[in-house]
C-alpha cells in the first residue's frame, strides 16, 4: 500500500519535473530564437565589407544604433558628394585619394558621421545632392542670409525651393531687381564670382535723364573711378526705347558698380534690372519667382 502511494507520488513528481523541463526547453528556445532575431537585425545592419577587411569589421561592431542611423559609408558620401560612383569611389578609397578628419583612409566600409570632415584630393567635399535655383528678384528684397533689422531677404523668396541649404551667388542691391542665382556648390560659386573667370552680367538701366551720345562713348572707351579703370564689355541705348534706356554689358564684379557709372556722369539710376546673369535668361520667369536650373544649363556653367 504504501509503495503503491509512493509509486503514484514518484509518477506526479516525475510529470512535474517533466513538464518544467519542457516549458524551460521551450522557453530557452524562445530564448534563442529571439538572440538568433537580434542577431539577425544587427547582421543587417552591419555595413558589407570586403573578406578579411577586420579594421572595418572592427568599427562596425563599436558603432551604437544611433551612429548607425547618422553615419553612411565613405564611398557613398564621396558619391552623394557628385565626384564619382560608389564603384569609382572604392577605387579612389583604396589609392589614398580620401581622407577624413586630416587621416588617409584606404578602408572599404569606412563610416563617415555628418560632423567628419571629408576631403578628396584636398578638397573639402559635401555628400548633399547639389541644387541650383534662378530667382527673378524683386525690389525691396536684400541679398544676405538673415538681416538684424528684419528687413526682407532674398532666402524668403527661395525658402521652398530646396531641403538643402543654398547660398545666393553675388549680390543685387536692395532696389536692383533681376537674375541671382542661389547654389550649395561652392566651387561654381567660387568660379562665377571670381574676377578672373570673367562671367558676364546684362544690365538694363532706366536713368533720370536721356544719356548723351558723348557720355555713353566715354562709358564704352573706359574711364577712372576711383583710381581704378572701369571698362565695360558693351554699352547701348535699347531699341524703340528711349535714351534714358541704356544696356551695359559688364564682368565687373565691383559693388554697385553699375550704379557708381552713371553717378560718375551726373545721372541717377532710377531702376536696375540683371537680364542675363552667366548666360542665364528671364524667359519664361515671372518677378519674385524661381526656378531649377536644367541639367543642360547646369554642364554649360561648369564649363565657363
Amino acid at each position: 500500500m504504501n509503495s503503491g502511494k509512493k509509486s503514484s507520488r514518484g509518477r506526479q513528481q516525475h510529470k512535474k519535473t517533466s513538464q518544467y523541463s519542457s516549458a524551460k526547453k521551450f522557453n530557452d528556445k524562445k530564448k534563442f530564437s529571439k538572440n538568433f532575431e537580434d542577431k539577425s537585425i544587427s547582421r543587417k545592419k552591419r555595413v558589407p565589407s570586403e573578406k578579411g577587411n577586420t579594421a572595418t569589421i572592427k568599427q562596425s561592431k563599436n558603432t551604437s544604433n544611433t551612429s548607425n542611423k547618422e553615419t553612411i559609408r565613405l564611398n557613398k558620401y564621396i558619391s552623394n558628394s557628385g565626384i564619382c560612383s560608389r564603384r569609382e569611389a572604392d577605387v579612389y578609397i583604396k589609392s589614398g585619394s580620401a581622407s577624413v578628419n586630416g587621416k588617409i583612409i584606404t578602408e572599404m566600409g569606412f563610416q563617415v558621421s555628418p560632423t567628419d570632415e571629408v576631403r578628396f584630393d584636398g578638397s573639402l567635399i559635401s555628400p548633399e545632392k547639389k541644387r541650383y535655383v534662378l530667382l527673378n528678384k524683386p525690389k525691396n528684397f536684400i541679398t544676405t542670409m538673415d538681416d538684424d533689422r528684419g528687413r526682407k531677404t532674398v532666402m524668403e523668396l527661395v525658402a521652398n525651393a530646396s531641403k538643402e541649404r543654398i547660398y545666393p551667388v553675388g549680390r543685387l542691391d536692395r532696389n536692383t531687381t533681376g537674375l541671382l542665382l542661389f547654389t550649395n556648390d561652392g566651387e561654381l560659386a567660387k568660379k562665377l564670382t571670381h574676377p578672373k573667370h570673367n562671367i558676364q552680367k546684362l544690365y538694363h538701366a532706366s536713368l533720370d535723364k536721356k544719356l548723351s551720345m558723348r557720355d555713353l562713348q566715354k562709358i564704352a572707351e573706359g574711364f577712372i573711378l576711383d583710381d581704378k579703370r572701369v571698362l565695360v564689355d558693351e554699352i547701348s541705348y535699347i531699341i524703340n526705347q528711349p535714351k534714358s534706356e541704356v544696356g551695359v554689358k559688364i564682368h565687373s564684379g565691383r559693388n554697385r558698380i553699375v550704379r557708381r557709372i552713371f553717378e560718375h556722369f551726373n545721372y541717377s539710376v532710377i531702376k536696375l534690372d540683371r537680364v542675363i546673369f552667366a548666360g542665364l535668361t528671364k524667359k519664361d520667369l515671372p518677378r519674385g519667382h524661381w526656378r531649377h536650373l536644367t541639367e543642360m544649363e547646369i554642364n554649360t556653367l561648369k564649363m565657363l
